[in-house]
């Protein structure tokens, strides 16, 4: 299938999502995640309307980075190395995987401007995951306000890959909450508005528990083109 043809199958599910829990589906940002497919298709992904696009190694983005430039938001999603963050900070719009403070600190050295950054949370505590665990994030937050380069728009989190659907609930409702307790602080420098969860196989699960940003591989561009 196109990218079109997933696309539009995707909005029609996040739709229904929407409508069962009176949400607005224009507040749901779709992330093409294009790290196992060729520059071509993702490409055709923004032909079809994709405005963000997400990478999880430098080298992935910059390569795409030099074919789609700024025509796009683009959004590291995967873990960054301190010393890779010289080489994507003039070019990505979102950081997904803030979780340490010497990672804090060389964001906010090497950025020329405010960086928006979700802090990734690993809210089902598995060993296979990075991510602060969910008792020490409000503590990590409150530490980043030194760091005026950051800006902390929001919490990401991945959900265990299981077909127990109320696991995954409630490991995103467990976020929402974080939210909300972070949102409650009041932090200039954390309004924490948005929420990144949700992948290719839980994605409606997470529109129903308010994630804002939800990132699709397979399901939207596939794998190996």
């Amino acid at each position: 299938m196109t990218v079109q043809d997933n696309l539009e199958q995707i909005k029609k599910q996040i739709t229904e999502a929407c409508l069962r829990t009176d949400r607005n589906p224009q507040d749901i940002h779709i992330v093409a995640v294009t790290k196992y497919v060729s520059i071509e298709r993702a490409k055709e992904a923004v032909e079809a309307g994709v405005i963000h696009i997400g990478e999880n190694r430098d080298e992935g983005l910059l390569a795409k980075y030099e074919i789609l430039g700024n025509d796009v938001q683009w959004h590291f999603i995967g873990t960054l190395q301190s010393r890779k963050v010289k080489n994507i900070i003039d070019k990505v719009d979102y950081i997904h995987s803030l979780d340490r403070l010497s990672l804090a600190k060389e964001i906010h050295i090497r950025a020329h401007q405010k960086v928006k950054c979700f802090v990734q949370v690993n809210v089902s505590e598995e060993d296979s995951k990075h991510g602060l665990h969910t008792e020490e994030a409000v503590s990590f937050i409150r530490s980043l306000e030194p760091y005026t380069n950051i800006e902390v728009v929001g919490l990401m989190t991945m959900a265990p890959f299981t077909e127990d659907r109320e696991l995954i609930r409630n490991c995103f409702r467990s976020l929402k909450q974080l939210q909300q307790d972070v949102q409650a602080l009041n932090l200039a420098y954390a309004p924490c508005t948005e929420l990144s969860m949700g992948m290719s196989n839980d994605y409606e699960i997470a529109v129903e528990e308010g994630a804002t940003f939800i990132r699709l591989g397979t399901t939207l561009v596939g794998k190996e083109f």
